[in-house]
């Protein structure tokens, strides 16, 4: 089965250009706005979309996009509300559509199940941040079933051993961490990106996507540089909180321009 994850990034290098995949949380401000927003988001440039639903205890995440989460929680934000946004964006767009989810919902929701309402709301797959491929051969053998997507995260800590391993079991794309840390902007990228995607292409890896700190035109040139895809989170966010759905599209063709 094709990947729609990796025919996206085909067509981008076809042109001669970087990936530019966006992240927001789904329910915030609420539902309907943030379905709006991932729409608004594929129409001004974003290659692939990356949609976070809410959850109790983000890890991963820094303050602005912790903030959306738990306004889209309190705001009566359910499970089963992922699939029914993601029905409504790829009805309305044809940009491949990830899930970036904290495991344990995906567990309580049921592995094959969740694999099954993904794939027939139109998703293309999942990101899993806080498993790892040695940990996840239920979601494996769904993903090998269903043709979704599975996205592991490689770090500048990660072994050989480990980024072998994420080599093998991803497909799609690696996400490639930029800098140990929590999701945010950050004033310099890490030189340590680009030593990870070197890392990654000496083992085979195609599509090494880095996120993390991005959060300008000029950061996802620079990324580009190297890597096959530059993933923004905060910075979305932050436009979506203070300018709606119009300052998100503004903020969202000014970052593309820097994949062009």
């Amino acid at each position: 089965m094709t990947s729609r994850v990796a025919a996206a990034i085909a067509a981008a290098r076809a042109q001669g250009r970087g990936a530019f995949i966006g992240y927001l949380p789904l329910g915030f401000p609420d539902l309907q706005t943030s379905i709006d927003a991932a729409v608004a988001l594929a129409e001004n440039g974003a290659d692939i979309l990356e949609l976070g639903p809410p959850y109790s205890d983000p890890v991963m995440d820094g303050t602005v996009i912790q903030e959306a989460t738990q306004a889209a929680l309190a705001g009566g934000f359910r499970l089963r509300d992922t699939f029914t946004a993601i029905r409504e964006i790829t009805a309305r767009v044809d940009v491949p559509v990830v899930v970036m989810t904290y495991y344990n919902p995906v567990l309580q929701y049921g592995v094959d199940r969740y694999a099954d309402d993904l794939l027939a709301a139109g998703g293309a797959g999942l990101i899993t941040p806080d498993i790892t491929p040695d940990a996840a051969a239920d979601w494996i053998a769904a993903s090998e079933r269903t043709g979704l997507d599975r996205i592991f995260l490689a770090a500048p800590t990660s072994t050989d051993e480990r980024l072998e391993l994420i080599a093998r079991s991803s497909t799609g794309f690696v996400y490639t961490v930029s800098t140990m840390g929590i999701t945010g902007e950050r004033a310099e990228l890490d030189a340590a990106a680009r030593r990870l995607v070197e890392r990654l292409r000496a083992h085979g890896v195609q599509n090494a996507c880095v996120g993390i700190g991005i959060s300008t035109a000029s950061q996802v040139e620079g990324v580009l540089e190297y890597a096959d895809g530059a993933i923004v989170g905060t910075a979305l966010v932050r436009a979506l909180r203070d300018g709606g759905v119009d300052g998100l599209a503004e903020t969202a063709r000014a970052l593309s321009a820097g994949a062009r």
